[in-house]
């Protein structure tokens, strides 16, 4: 059969060697080629490594893409990769068709992209805290940073200490590391020198006395600005994210999101206080059109508290302290005696209300004095409800407690000691009818009883 005799693993081969030699006069970063590298090993050579490069077919490679288990942004990359391998290696065939040229990436819609979702400010402050109390400072001032410079991960990970800035209070962005390996350019290749608000001043104060006690101690001999708790520099973004998804997890009351999630907040937060949309934009390396996008929807109606004390937040070295509401002492209530109660009254009823004493002294001034209008008759307007109770037939009766009335409705309590007060204001009036009737020594009796 005619065509080539070189194998499609050949062919990767021979492309991964160009990609080489661009990584080597600087024409392509080490990271990218690691990637492609990658996939090409991982996906691709497997499958179609032992055939002939030029007898693939485009049905097969419908078949292994569609064979794959593939989120749509790993199926785009996967594709984009062998596109370019065999666009490599059809150069020498201009002629023929190349099969990838009509191989389909996936079609990503908004809905497909992740959501913008920034933390409160108070869930930041506490998974700070969270996080000083779990790894130490040294972790701790690495995740606190990221809230206030809105630095994306590959971007802060790489930082020196030259890069920093303390008279201007400013910091050079100009390099990343992905996957453990360095590049001297951002994602979007293009350098930038951020300016940093008082907090993330102060968190870098803070850090760079840990450093230096470290370095007095011997356990620091490198010029990278973040490093773990023992004075190594962080290689890999692996080790701050496995103590980030730790923390985090065990805080019930934050939802968990993935550390990128702090650019995002720092971003909104920036919005929200007002800043200018070029400033932002500029401050953390994207476009305006990514800003307005993603991100302005979350400046919108934002309550003006949570605006002032994000601005306060952030132009403070430390953070803010929930004001704490002076409440009013509550005052303390004496027990309430077995007979002393308060009823709710009909609308064309006055309250009624039970004493304390009976016949006995008082010991301690009633609750409210008796009104006029509460008085109901009797010889020296003695006869009010407590009067009344003292000087009738009912002075010997036992009431029942008030824990016993209190299981019947409010109304329906009213009601029956309404209808008691009625029948004892009959019997009073029969005791004046029948009293001059009675002798004298009965009268007594009838005194000393009450």
């Amino acid at each position: 059969m005619a065509g080539s005799p070189r194998t499609c693993s050949q062919v990767f081969d021979a492309y991964l060697a160009h990609c080489t030699a661009r990584v080597a006069r600087h024409d392509m970063a080490l990271v990218t080629l690691t990637s492609y590298r990658k996939v090409l090993d991982g996906t691709w050579r497997p499958e179609l490594g032992s055939l002939r490069f030029l007898d693939v077919k485009y049905s097969q490679l419908v078949e292994i893409a569609d064979r794959a288990v593939w989120c749509k942004k790993t199926h785009n990359n996967v594709v984009s990769v062998l596109r370019r391998a065999f666009k490599f290696g059809y150069r020498d065939h201009p002629e023929l068709c190349d099969p990838t040229r009509d191989l389909k990436g996936a079609r990503i819609n908004a809905k497909d992209r992740p959501c913008i979702d920034p933390f409160a400010l108070d869930e930041a402050e506490l998974l700070i805290e969270a996080l000083r109390q779990d790894w130490g400072d040294a972790q701790a001032n690495y995740d606190e940073f990221r809230f206030f410079t809105g630095l994306r991960p590959s971007e802060q990970i790489a930082l020196t200490v030259s890069d920093y800035d303390a008279a201007r209070g400013t910091l050079d962005v100009t390099k990343a590391r992905v996957n453990g390996v360095d590049k001297d350019s951002t994602k979007t290749g293009d350098d930038r020198r951020i300016v940093l608000s008082p907090r993330a001043v102060a968190v870098l104060t803070r850090h760079l006395a840990l450093r230096g006690k470290l370095e007095r101690g011997g356990h620091i001999d490198h010029d990278q600005l973040f490093f773990n708790a023992n004075g190594r520099a962080l290689r890999n973004l692996q080790y701050p994210g496995m103590r980030w998804q730790r923390t985090l997890s065990r805080l019930k009351e934050i939802r968990y999101r993935r550390p990128y999630v702090a650019r995002h907040t720092s971003v909104s937060w920036d919005l929200m206080i007002g800043r200018s949309a070029l400033w932002v934009a500029r401050q953390h390396g994207h476009s305006i059109s990514t800003m307005l996008r993603f991100y302005a929807a979350w400046a919108d109606g934002a309550p003006e508290s949570d605006v002032e004390r994000i601005r306060a937040t952030v132009n403070s070295e430390r953070p803010l302290r929930h004001k704490t509401t002076t409440r009013r002492p509550k005052t303390k209530r004496a027990i309430a005696k077995p007979f002393e109660m308060d009823l709710p009254a009909g609308r064309d009823q006055p309250v009624l209300r039970f004493a304390t004493g009976f016949s006995t002294e008082r010991g301690s001034p009633a609750a409210k004095p008796m009104k006029r209008q509460e008085k109901i008759g009797g010889e020296r307007g003695i006869r009010t409800l407590d009067g009344l109770l003292a000087h009738t037939p009912l002075a010997g009766v036992r009431l029942r407690p008030l824990g016993h009335l209190s299981a019947a409705p409010a109304y329906g309590a009213a009601a029956m000691i309404r209808g008691a007060a009625e029948a004892v204001k009959s019997a009073g009036r029969g005791d004046r009818r029948a009293r001059g009737a009675r002798p004298p020594d009965a009268q007594r009796q009838l005194q000393v009883r009450a």
